[in-house]
């Protein structure tokens, strides 16, 4: 997330294609047509998914996420509740009013307030599709998170029934405080968002148009092969843009002296990283200032920066995380829940690369050191506490007892197995490997293992048990 990334700085509906190793792949798609009452903090939605069978079988049932659920109880951890509650706690949701296939209603149930299983009227054989609609009301919470309203704006992160991926079975994750429990696949996206005018709009993919009415403006996007989609209200913001190799960077603020200096941070962002790992696909990206209670938040062209950030230096650091995110986690996805490590660490050790180049007054050495002094003094206090430290990365989200556990082993750590198999490498194989496992997994979904076979394919060295012992916590790190 971003979510914990300031922390080691302080100490349409037709589906395109995709093409790889010979076979053509369909994507699925999402039409959404929703309008947003600030008076009641709810979204009314129409939502129609046509959904691709893409594997081998037959199915008789498609799953979705149904993340809202999450906000029916407290989401954060009690360190965060006074910057998430700031009004007091707060709970919303999503009601699935009706689902139909067709002009037939739809059986359907929903596991544990956060899985919706629909039953399909026929089978879907391998490469069939099928056109499903969904009416749904989402009720916010007042929170400063990623799906909430707050003081300065409203946010629309993960508000709408997702696909769950599927792997010879749904994929049915756990909701964790810790990191963030995701996992979607790449598709095309036509949303229309209606909402009161004195708002201005920031949303994944791009708009098409924006018409108003009667005090409500309608906006049209479309969102090509992304990962999520997101959006932002807000009657606050201000935005300024620039370009940068045909890409327009947006950056969305209230009340800060340093925009025009995080804009120009922004598009040296987008620059560095098209260079180190390989070209940034999207017509925009948007840097967006808002409430939220931990440092940033990504989504498919858009991210989250923190207002609660109060110095420049972490508010830049967050940024450079957040975009990296564009990368490592949009673009190239993984199952979050279960291998946070494979997005997380990688993004926040390209953020030390970014460092490394630009002048910030941070540099990659100190970053690295800073890392490597967090994470000692990490395991010395656990130890000494408990007796034990379990420094094993490769775990799910619900595995991680504590939030330190899950930001050391995952980010800091992260860190120093990066600078360690670039040390091992050398500069020229290190990125090779960088370049070459975007190139293999754009618009895909990796995995830890996937990731070693491209790195090893790439440097020519079985890099197996190199990146298995960091990740199973074999590596002694210092004395």
């Amino acid at each position: 997330m971003k979510k914990y990334a300031f922390l080691l700085a302080l100490v349409f509906v037709i589906p395109l294609c995709l093409v790889g190793c010979g076979q053509e792949v369909k994507l699925s798609s999402y039409n959404i047509v929703c309008e947003y009452d600030e008076n009641t903090h709810t979204l009314k939605a129409e939502q129609t998914v046509c959904y691709v069978n893409n594997s081998d079988n037959t199915l008789n049932e498609v799953c979705f996420f149904l993340y809202p659920n999450s906000f029916k109880e407290v989401a954060v951890s009690n360190a965060y509740l006074e910057r998430a509650y700031p009004n007091g706690e707060s709970f919303g949701e999503i009601d699935i009013e009706s689902i139909k296939i067709g002009e037939t209603s739809a059986e359907f149930e929903i596991e544990n307030d956060a899985i919706l299983t629909i039953s399909l009227l026929n089978s879907l054989f391998p490469n069939e599709s099928i056109e499903i609609d969904i009416s749904y009301v989402v009720t916010l919470a007042n929170i400063n998170h990623r799906l909430g309203y707050g003081e300065n704006t409203i946010n629309f992160g993960n508000f709408y029934p997702i696909l769950c991926v599927y792997d010879n079975g749904f994929i049915k994750n756990s909701f964790a405080s810790n990191g963030d429990p995701f996992y979607s696949e790449i598709a095309n996206y036509n949303v229309e968002i209606t909402y009161s005018s004195s708002f201005t709009l920031a949303s994944s993919g791009d708009i098409l148009d924006s018409q108003t009415t009667n005090s409500k403006t309608t906006t049209k996007i479309v969102g090509e092969k992304i990962r999520d989609f997101c959006f932002v209200l807000s009657d606050k913001f201000e935005v300024i843009s620039s370009d940068i190799y045909g890409v327009k960077v947006n950056y969305y603020y209230y009340d800060d002296e340093n925009a025009e200096d995080y804009l120009t941070l922004s598009c040296e962002v987008i620059e560095e990283f098209s260079s180190l790992f390989g070209d940034y696909p999207y017509k925009n990206i948007n840097v967006v200032k808002t409430n939220f209670c931990f440092g940033g938040m990504e989504y498919p062209n858009l991210v989250y920066i923190s207002d609660k950030i109060s110095d420049a230096e972490t508010y830049r650091y967050v940024i450079v995380h957040e975009l990296a995110h564009q990368w490592w986690y949009s673009l190239v996805g993984n199952n979050e829940y279960e291998e946070a490590w494979l997005d997380e660490s990688l993004t926040e050790y390209s953020t030390a690369l970014f460092f490394e180049r630009h002048d910030y007054g941070l540099n990659y050495d100190e970053i690295i050191n800073g890392a490597y002094n967090t994470y000692s003094m990490f395991v010395d206090v656990y130890t000494n506490i408990t007796g034990d430290c379990d420094e094993s990365m490769n775990r799910n989200l619900s595995e991680f007892q504590t939030e330190p556990e899950y930001v050391n082993c995952v980010y800091t750590k992260g860190v120093l197995m990066y600078d360690s198999l670039r040390k091992t490498l050398g500069d020229n194989k290190f990125f090779k490997c960088l370049q070459d496992y975007f190139e293999e997994y754009c618009y895909k979904n990796a995995s830890g293992a996937k990731l070693i076979d491209s790195f090893s394919k790439s440097s020519h060295r079985n890099l197996e048990g190199f990146i298995n012992s960091w990740l199973d916590g074999n590596v002694v790190i210092g004395d």
